[in-house]
């Protein structure tokens, strides 16, 4: 800190003696210096205060600076109109997340995250509200939804190894799931590197291999995926995005995964008849109007061993403007389509046609900051499922309060 303060002197002196200087542009580098200076000292100050307070805790709760603690709570509304139900339904959900973080060295994070859910829905974290088999009011069901470690080594800026159970490593372009919901924790090992090609330019690369089912006396069922994509800014308000992805997923067919289902997948006896080794292509652009932020993104897809031809998916979309400050706010719409067997329904979006393939249609979303750390947020499902055959109506209404912590 004594540095800083040393060249503030050295400039006030300077200014001082310098004769060509008008007196006005002395008064005002003088006045800008002293800024400066208290700006210096308050940081000198905040930094004492900190390790005063870190020389304060006894050593049995030092470890404690190094945890961090998040979480959010959403309570939602749903409407599901199914022509393949007999009645309508309505019902309240709520979600309850918590995670905590922890910084165990310079290299080395640890990331333990609870939530909300149960054990047979590996898509989705929320509990329904009077729904029990036997008890009214009953407790709701908390799991362990995160646990892994995070490798990042000095040495090598941008890579990150994971090992546990944890967020999805790989990018989904306008955060779409036709391929994977967004509740989904795969649980294996991955790795991620990130570097810049040049100042407008950045690559990102991503691989993992994931256990879907370990048998004892047969071979597991997993996924095996690798993607890359490159980012590219065209100005300071605007990017394009592209990217490959493949996923390999190894002895699933011919075999069950209970809890899971094949959920629209062609399947014999809950047997899958399919393997699945999923190619994608994705792409985004975006802009800002009128200081706005814009995206346009898709995705295709084709599932290269399937023995139908109902193998393909895709989607497109946009978002506009970004809800984050108080009284911002977001609008967002896609449309997908997503042949019988193009993916594992067991895995993708759970909201989508009630969760599942063999579905396509509109999806319309909106959001809006009613305070800080606190969010509304409305969409609406308008699809068609079961569509190589009865082509049934799937209407959804989804009204939500998020609060985060």
């Amino acid at each position: 800190m004594k540095k800083p303060i040393v060249l503030v002197v050295v400039l006030l002196l300077f200014a001082q003696q310098a004769p060509i200087v008008k007196a006005d542009e002395i008064s005002e580098l003088k006045q800008q210096m002293q800024k400066m200076q208290q700006r210096l000292e308050q940081l000198e100050k905040s930094q004492k205060d900190q390790e005063q307070k870190d020389d304060a805790l006894p050593d049995s709760l030092k470890w404690a600076k190094n945890i961090k603690w998040s979480g959010d709570l959403r309570y939602r509304h749903e409407s599901i109109d199914d022509d393949t139900k007999t009645t309508e339904r309505d019902r309240n959900r709520i979600r309850a997340r918590v995670k905590m973080n922890a910084k165990i060295n310079d290299e080395w994070d640890a990331t333990l995250r609870l939530a909300s859910g149960s054990s047979d829905s590996p898509t989705s974290t929320n509990q329904t509200l009077g729904d029990s088999a036997s008890d009214s009011f009953s407790s709701k069901e908390i799991w362990l939804d995160w646990a892994y470690a995070d490798y990042h080594p000095e040495s090598i800026s941008g890579l990150n190894v994971l090992l546990g159970k944890m967020a999805n490593p790989f990018y989904k372009v306008g955060k779409n799931q036709v391929i994977f919901d967004g509740d989904l924790s795969p649980e294996g090992g991955a790795a991620t590197y990130k570097w810049n090609l040049d100042d407008s330019t950045s690559m990102k690369l991503a691989g993992g291999g994931f256990w879907l089912r370990e048998r004892s006396t047969d071979a597991d069922t997993s996924i095996f995926g690798a993607q890359g994509l490159l980012k590219r800014k065209l100005s300071k308000d605007s990017h394009v995005l592209g990217g490959v992805s493949y996923y390999d997923f190894g002895n699933i067919k011919d075999q069950t995964l209970d809890g899971i289902g094949s959920k629209g997948n062609s399947q014999t006896g809950g047997i899958y008849d399919n393997d699945y080794d999923i190619l994608e292509g994705f792409g985004e652009y975006g802009f800002k109007i009128g200081g706005m932020p814009v995206a346009f993104f898709g995705t295709y897809l084709n599932n290269m061993v399937a023995s139908t031809p109902e193998d393909t998916a895709w989607i497109v979309g946009a978002k506009c403007n970004k809800a984050k400050k108080p009284g911002s706010w977001e609008l967002s719409y896609n449309y997908r389509d997503v042949e019988k067997d193009a993916v594992v329904g067991g895995l993708n979006d759970s909201d989508f046609i009630g969760g599942g393939t063999n579905g396509r249609g509109h999806v319309l979303g909106s959001k809006y900051q009613l305070a800080k750390n606190v969010q509304a947020a409305l969409h609406y499902f308008i699809n068609e499922k079961n569509i190589d055959s009865t082509k049934d109506d799937f209407k959804l209404l989804q009204a939500d309060l998020i609060f985060k912590f």
